[in-house]
């Protein structure tokens, strides 16, 4: 650590401590993650693009960072806030340590500060407009308020044109190939293919600007929407896209920022949710089954409905199929008759617990009876 830092709210709440990472000023929405482990994975989720991330853990760093655990080719946060950073990497795959890593992606970070009183205070004013300063960057506090005002908000943000790749590229199936699927970059993370690849699919992952002609040329069994960044109601073009695919038929299954897209593709609205969903232990409850399943999530902005609500679409009835069991948000909508779901939350756990793994299966069964 070098030097002090501080991270400032837009509501004028400063938090000093040290710089960690690399030394500067970043801008970005203050959001806390509640995971315990997954830092690397975390870091490097495209969704959390132009989002300062607060660490509940209190200690972080402790496994270092490594060559195989990222979720993209690079860290996508734009800044990171701790309380304890670890003095030293403990861990047998460790290349190197996290703030060597953050220093060499030029993200610029804290430490040291009340991550606890931090997370309070977001869960009781929400997710906001922050900044975190260091070394020159670094003035009165009035000053560094006006500069995080000063930026735009995630409210109508339009992100996913920032992550998605830049040309198509294929994942090859593990073993004997069974079907192929087209999955449209919004955010992907690197295990969501794997997961695929490991069912023997093949995955043609495609850019969030791909048109419905060029995904047919493909000629995919099925359709997937990944997750990724920013405000639902901007991805008109990604909404279009899905109606598209449900018009001709195909198995569609979207996660996260694909759920939204899905959901606003059958018509239903999306808001912003007051600190969102962020953590690798957050309960979801299935309607048809009453199944409960620990998921890991990270997204801002939510579906409108109710648990077990149906209602008429152009492509038939559709339901909220999932709702989270803390507070009843929308997880999941699906067609009644089977051939498009999604849920809110992130089955490939990377990093996060494994019970809903089964979604690829559940897919990949689609696909067969398509």
């Amino acid at each position: 650590m070098t030097g002090e830092a501080a991270l400032v709210l837009e509501d004028g709440r400063v938090f000093r401590g040290q710089a960690y990472g690399a030394v500067g000023q970043t801008l970005g929405e203050a959001v806390f993650c509640t995971a315990m482990t997954g830092y690397q994975e975390t870091l490097t989720d495209p969704s959390y693009h132009r989002q300062i991330v607060v660490a509940a853990a209190p200690q972080i760093g402790n496994t270092g960072w490594n060559d195989e655990d990222d979720e993209s080719t690079k860290i996508w946060v734009a800044g990171y806030a701790v309380r304890d950073p670890a003095r030293r990497a403990s861990n047998w795959r460790a290349t190197r340590t996290l703030p060597d890593e953050l220093e060499r992606q030029r993200i610029v970070g804290i430490a040291g500060i009340d991550t606890r009183a931090l997370v309070r205070h977001l869960r009781t004013r929400g997710s906001m407009k922050a900044g975190i300063f260091s070394g020159d960057a670094l003035a009165a506090a009035d000053e560094l308020v006006d500069r995080v005002n000063g930026q735009p908000s995630m409210l109508g943000a339009d992100l996913a044109g920032e992550v998605t790749t830049d040309a198509l590229y294929t994942i090859e199936p593990e073993g004997d190939h069974r079907r192929t699927v087209v999955a449209v970059d919004l955010g992907i993370k690197t295990n969501t293919p794997r997961m695929f690849a490991q069912r023997g699919m093949r995955v043609h992952v495609v850019s969030s600007n791909t048109t419905l002609d060029q995904i047919l040329e493909l000629k995919p069994d099925g359709v997937f929407l990944s997750n990724g960044p920013g405000d639902p109601a901007t991805a008109d073009a990604a909404v279009e896209l899905t109606r598209g695919v449900l018009g001709e038929g195909l198995p569609l299954f979207g996660i996260c920022f694909g759920n939204q897209i899905l959901g606003r593709a059958l018509g239903r609205g999306t808001y912003k949710m007051k600190f969102g969903h962020r953590g690798i232990n957050i309960p979801v409850v299935e309607h048809e089954t009453g199944r409960i399943s620990i998921t890991a999530q990270n997204h801002g902005f939510a579906l409108e409905g109710e648990r077990g609500e149906r209602f008429d679409t152009p492509f038939g009835t559709a339901e909220v199929s999932h709702v989270c069991a803390n507070d009843g948000t929308v997880e999941g909508v699906r067609l009644v008759d089977g051939r498009a779901f999604s849920v809110q939350y992130h089955p490939e756990a990377a990093a996060g617990p494994h019970d809903a793994a089964y979604l690829f299966d559940r897919f990949a069964g689609l696909m067969e009876g398509a």
